[in-house]
């Protein structure tokens, strides 16, 4: 009788399939097939907070083939990710499979990779469901219910209908509101530098001039032109434009001289392989991918890709991880590997080793390539765009991290001044270069960076001390101080990680919800508040303060941790933090009062009656009305485009083809459109493409709405092709049948999947997302 092994996907039973041979079977439950109910709480709050799980609509033909397959099994492996949400899956298959009580032939085995050392090592070595981690989902799922089932219908009744709220996603929205206003409140501040374009005096056996350098005004009379170890914060020396130049008129008589010259030789050493983290944090910067995108394609290339004669393969370990550790045999190939490829001297004397957070799952292992023989370069006629290129930052993360640091020569110039001959003391000009003595690990990979300049400079001449430099230029600069920058996906992602917000594995989760429930909009790749998402926050800030507080959400995760690791009951959280949820709920919804943004005013006058025209609020976004409403009930769009009450818009890279003004991205009554900046003087609009080609007629792609406000996606060449889909098309071939694209599909209760549209085919694998954090 053959063995079972039950996975999550079908992607990942293809590939273990090939690894374990005819004497297994390999089914795919296709993500969860329990879940608490969609139309109701699903909670018995009196009866200690007992779930009430059901089988989710759609699941039952997968269910009966499960335990179809189960009752002619030996025995059966339960292999879904090694992860609370793995676990909790695990659990409610057994649940549904088992033929008696016992059940002595179900097993779980958890692997990191998929590789066929560790599928057949933890076949060998199965062991039971962990029901600490079990309750540790359970108790996430049970709060996150609690939250969004009681939130969603008070925020229906204070602000609109359709609205939601989620445990976590609502202090990410608080974190971009408080940053937003901290914009709107900074006070700049103007200060100047003195920059002096200097080349050594030419040599008298050369027929060449040295190159001319810049250096920085550092010290001026003995004082600092900025000062950031100040106590009242950074200092400037000079704060105007008269003041710069009674400088400059200072230093320009007198002679410039090399005073002094310092050297550094400091080690860099590699960033630490990637973890869930640092990789949306890391494919953000260099790959412009959401952190949904990267986990997407980070899970695909776990799976399985399909490498031709070598069938389906797992290219990394799993991607959900907060471990920096590394096998000892991964440390081994990648040792001989950058010895082969670079040379001895960049393979360091001992592997490196990385230290993890304290609340790190050390079980897991670091995100790397799992087979040494699989380069991107020979993986890439087999991969798409995406699968390639986050592959190759995964492996040349993975195989720098185990290479030597480099070696980085640091030089400073110390400019001093003469008058007469004599050393002028307190003045002083600088600038920084940097030669690369040995490269170590950056012969293959450096880290990306945010919001940071480079300051380390470029080569300087070749010169001695005391040698005299002849000013070519002395020229004064502008610049006025800057608040903290709004966040890019990488810097929220490290902003929640940093504060314990959340957890790596519900970062692209909580990301993509809030941008879908337009609290939050992304222009040129930095998040903003909506109006909208300003008024949830503020309402939720003044009825649950405890609730978004960033310091109890993140006590709420570390006592999850404590469920996990059976050093706290899940029960106890649960009471804990419902007892004063629900009191503030009830204190919150006696107050009937509806709750608006404040109207903008305006310097129109309204041409009915002459009042200010102010910007107000409704229900599909911002339009133009009289502040005499409703006396006088004149309204129209905000700033007219073709009837569309307009939100904020986003600006694109394209330009408009009529009068090459930048395009902007604009939502219409029919959905988004792109509209050209100079709009009224330009009326030249279009659809926006989804990247996405008709499969029909080879045309775009495009999003739209119908006249009652649903979205639907069809081809830009509409009515010539009727080509039209309920679902968002994405960028993404199919990875078991090759088709074009597959669809986002979103169920009632949040849970999203990615959907083949041949059904033939049959491809449909959830998105997993630890957190619930849609409102259900």
């Amino acid at each position: 009788m053959n063995s079972l092994v039950i996975v999550e996907s079908p992607a990942k039973a293809k590939t273990i399939n090939k690894i374990l041979g005819k004497d297994f079977g390999v089914k795919a439950s296709i993500g969860h097939i329990k879940d608490l109910p969609q139309k109701e709480l699903g909670i018995e709050i009196e009866n200690n907070f007992a779930p009430h799980y059901v089988i989710i609509p759609g699941k039952d033909k997968i269910l009966k083939e499960l335990k179809k397959a189960a009752k002619n099994a030996g025995n059966i492996y339960i292999a879904t990710d090694p992860d609370r949400e793995g676990e909790a899956i695990a659990y409610h298959i057994a649940e549904e499979i088992k033929q008696s009580e016992k059940a002595d032939n179900i097993f779980r085995v958890t692997f990191h990779e998929i590789t066929e050392r560790s599928v057949k090592e933890a076949i060998k070595n199965p062991g039971n469901i962990d029901i600490n981690k079990v309750e540790a989902q359970q108790a996430r799922r049970i709060l996150d219910r609690l939250v969004g089932y009681n939130l969603s219908p008070f925020l229906w009744k204070k602000v609109r209908r359709g609205l939601s709220a989620g445990r976590v996603q609502s202090v990410a929205v608080k974190l971009i509101v408080e940053r937003e206003r901290e914009i709107e409140s900074f006070n700049k501040e103007e200060y100047w530098t003195i920059e002096a374009v200097l080349q050594p005096q030419k040599k008298p056996d050369s027929e060449r001039a040295l190159p001319q350098f810049s250096a920085k005004l550092y010290k001026y009379n003995d004082s600092l032109v900025i000062n950031r170890e100040s106590k009242e914060g950074q200092k400037f020396l000079i704060t105007n434009v008269e003041t710069a130049q009674r400088v400059i008129d200072d230093i320009k008589p007198k002679e410039f001289y090399l005073s002094r010259i310092e050297k550094k030789l400091r080690k860099r050493a590699p960033s630490p392989p990637f973890i869930t983290s640092t990789l949306q944090q890391e494919a953000a910067r260099k790959l412009r991918f959401t952190a949904k995108k990267t986990m997407s394609t980070a899970q695909q290339l776990y799976e399985g890709v399909e490498l031709g004669k070598d069938g389906s393969v797992g290219l990394i370990t799993y991607m959900r991880t907060d471990s920096f550790r590394v096998a000892s045999e991964a440390q081994k190939w990648a040792r001989e590997l950058i010895e082969r490829n670079f040379g001895k001297d960049f393979v360091p004397e001992k592997p490196p080793q990385y230290k993890s957070r304290k609340s790190a799952q050390e079980a897991h292992e670091a995100i790397r390539p799992t087979y040494p023989d699989k380069s991107p370069e020979k993986a890439k006629p087999f991969l798409n765009k995406d699968q390639y290129n986050l592959y190759s930052l995964i492996w040349n993360r993975f195989i720098a991290s185990q290479m030597a640091p480099a070696q980085i020569e640091q030089t400073t110039f110390i400019i001093g001044l003469k008058d007469s001959g004599l050393e002028v003391k307190g003045t002083e000009f600088r600038v920084s270069g940097m030669v690369i003595r040995f490269p170590g690990f950056m012969a293959l990979y450096t880290e990306g960076m945010d919001d940071i300049e480079d300051e380390e400079g470029g080569l300087l001449p070749q010169i001695k001390e005391k040698e005299k430099l002849n000013p070519i230029d002395i020229k004064p600069e502008q610049h006025f101080t800057q608040p903290l920058p709004r966040y890019t996906e990488a810097t929220l992602v490290k902003a929640l990680e940093e504060k314990g917000i959340g957890r790596p594995s519900t970062y692209a989760a909580i990301l993509s919800t809030i941008q879908d429930r337009k609290y939050i909009q992304k222009t040129e790749g930095r998040f903003s508040p909506t109006e909208l998402g300003k008024v949830v926050n503020d309402l939720l800030v003044e009825k649950f303060p405890e609730l978004i507080d960033i310091g109890f959400t993140a006590k709420m995760e570390n006592e999850l941790d404590a469920i996990e690791n059976a050093t706290m009951k899940w029960l106890k959280v649960v009471k804990d933090f419902y007892s004063p949820f629900s009191r503030d709920l009830t204190a919150a919804s006696k107050d009937k009062e509806k709750v608006k943004p404040p109207d903008i005013p305006t310097e129109e006058k309204c041409e009915k009656c002459g009042l200010p025209m102010v910007i107000k609020w409704g229900r599909h976004g911002r339009f133009i009305a009289c502040s005499g409403y409703p006396k006088c009930k004149n309204t129209k769009p905000l700033n007219g485009e073709n009837g569309a009450q307009t939100v904020e818009q986003t600006v694109t890279e394209e330009t408009c083809e009529k009068c090459g003004s930048p395009m902007v991205i604009r939502n219409g009554r029919f959905g988004k459109f792109l509209a050209c900046s100079k709009y009224p003087e330009c009326k030249n609009t279009r659809a926006v493409s989804t990247g996405v080609k008709c499969p029909l007629d080879n045309g775009e792609i495009v999003e739209r709405k119908t006249k009652r406000g649903r979205t639907f996606w069809s081809c830009s060449n509409y009515p010539k092709c009727k080509f039209a889909l309920w679902y968002k098309p994405l960028q993404e071939q199919c990875p078991k049948c090759k088709a074009a694209f597959v669809v986002e599909k979103r169920n009632k209760d949040g849970k999203v999947f990615h959907v083949c549209l041949n059904k033939e085919c049959g491809y449909k694998v959830e998105i997993k997302n630890e957190e619930a954090v849609l409102a259900s």
